[in-house]
């Protein structure tokens, strides 16, 4: 699309994948193109957007050094999973609703205690081309807001799939599934099958993406 619209080859990396039906308040994706398109911003970002889905929406253009890599030089990523307690269709296909009680202080926690390993295999995507399942939590939390109940993660790195599986092992904490030291078990196992399954990709939402200070031309 950015090739016919530049008129010129354009290659464009984006800041991570996701999986189908997973949603992003925030994302960034690099390209390099000879034309300057900081100076009508808002010209090429209606371009943009009349071609693209009804779906994705650009809201802004930055101008970065010609090394920078959208997807490596992030620092860290955050990630949101919505759980409505409330079965309402304006929700559909933006959260998941889950029914019945679940033990928020018991879920926050299990949480605290995935700070204390840096492997995640356990939560890893099988048969993957990651190098490596070693990964660097910075925050994990739920909230309840409402009819709502909010998981928040942010890590320098996520493996495939990992978020989703996390709170599905999560939830079965909450539902008295899985103890505090049952999940430590399932952890030190680095093998998928013994976590808990995963949670549906509809409520999930990449959040926030930070990256290296001066990393935005202005």
């Amino acid at each position: 699309m950015l090739s016919r619209l530049l008129n010129e080859p354009t290659t464009v990396m984006g800041c991570g994948r996701t999986d189908t039906g997973v949603h992003a308040r925030e994302y960034f994706a690099h390209f390099d193109s000879s034309l300057d398109l900081m100076t009508d911003q808002n010209y090429w970002i209606l371009k943009f957007n009349h071609a693209l889905p009804k779906d994705i929406a650009i809201q802004k253009i930055f101008k970065v050094n010609e090394k920078a890599n959208a997807r490596y030089d992030a620092l860290s990523r955050t990630y949101q999973y919505i759980i409505t307690k409330k079965k309402d269709p304006f929700e559909i296909e933006k959260a998941c609703f889950l029914y019945g009680n679940l033990n928020i202080d018991a879920m926050n926690s299990a949480a605290k205690i995935l700070f204390e390993y840096s492997d995640f295999s356990s939560f890893a995507k099988s048969n993957t081309q990651n190098k490596t399942n070693i990964c660097n939590l910075y925050k994990a939390e739920w909230k309840e807001e409402g009819d709502k109940l909010i998981f928040t993660i942010s890590a320098n790195r996520f493996l495939r799939n990992m978020v989703r599986a996390i709170v599905g092992t999560l939830l079965d904490v909450g539902k008295g599934k899985l103890t505090n030291e049952g999940l430590k078990k399932v952890i030190e196992s680095k093998t998928r099958s013994n976590a808990g399954l995963s949670a549906h990709a509809c409520g999930l939402y990449l959040t926030k993406v930070e990256y290296p200070d001066g990393y935005f031309i202005s």
